[in-house]
């Protein structure tokens, strides 16, 4: 489905089922270090200088990796490393300058109106610590004036083997003004199939027109040391 296609026709089509993975990372240069994932496989990841320890960014504006007090490796992806329909046509959303409490200038994705709502994501699993409980979550916004939400929308988390976590969140009662999180499901590692999972938040049922819903990412982070 286009950026050329209006609302309304799209309205009247079915979502597609195949989901776009979000691409750009350059080639790491001589002079830019890289950091190992720990507890995973020995994939080199490219990073650039970060004022925060803690914090280690992948790629400026698409995501950020770290470790947290248990040594278990935590992922962020902003909105850029997302697939959003219509997210390049300035009649529906626009992106935003944000910027994080480590310094680093992201963007995030604003919702203006639309009555097709799709946001998904791709993530491969071999990045993550063993045994460890983990948690995937859409990280929202929603600002005043927020209309068009009386349907709930879809959440689902599917994993490699094809199975899948669903459920439905009325944004309607969900707090004003500032970042929350919206579970897409958990799930203990390693999985039963290696691969990537698949999150997605969607509304395409109810027709209603929506606005101001923004989009920071999905963090992928532990619930908790799962006992050994």
């Amino acid at each position: 489905m286009g950026a050329g296609l209006s609302q309304d026709e799209a309205s009247k089509s079915e979502a597609s089922s195949e989901q776009k993975q979000v691409t750009n990372q350059a080639e790491p240069s001589q002079s830019t270090p890289t950091v190992k994932l720990v507890h995973s496989k020995p994939t080199a990841v490219q990073v650039r200088p970060c004022t925060d320890n803690e914090v280690k960014p992948v790629e400026r504006t698409l995501g950020k990796y770290w470790v947290d007090k248990n040594s278990n490796n935590c992922f962020m992806l902003y909105s850029k490393e997302l697939s959003i329909t219509w997210v390049e046509d300035q009649r529906y959303w626009r992106w935003v300058n944000l910027k994080e409490t480590s310094n680093e200038l992201i963007e995030v994705a604003e919702l203006l109106n639309v009555c097709w709502l799709e946001v998904s994501g791709k993530f491969n699993t071999s990045k993550l610590s063993p045994g460890t409980l983990y948690e995937v979550a859409f990280v929202i916004m929603l600002k005043d004036p927020a209309y068009g939400w009386q349907v709930p929308v879809n959440i689902k988390l599917v994993f490699p083997d094809g199975t899948r976590q669903e459920s439905k969140v009325n944004l309607m009662e969900k707090v004003r003004g500032q970042w929350i999180k919206i579970p897409a499901g958990e799930f203990q590692t390693p999985v039963r199939k290696q691969g990537e999972i698949e999150f997605s938040m969607m509304e395409t049922k109810g027709g209603e027109w929506k606005k101001g819903l923004v989009v920071k990412g999905v963090t992928i982070q532990p619930k908790s040391r799962v006992s050994e």
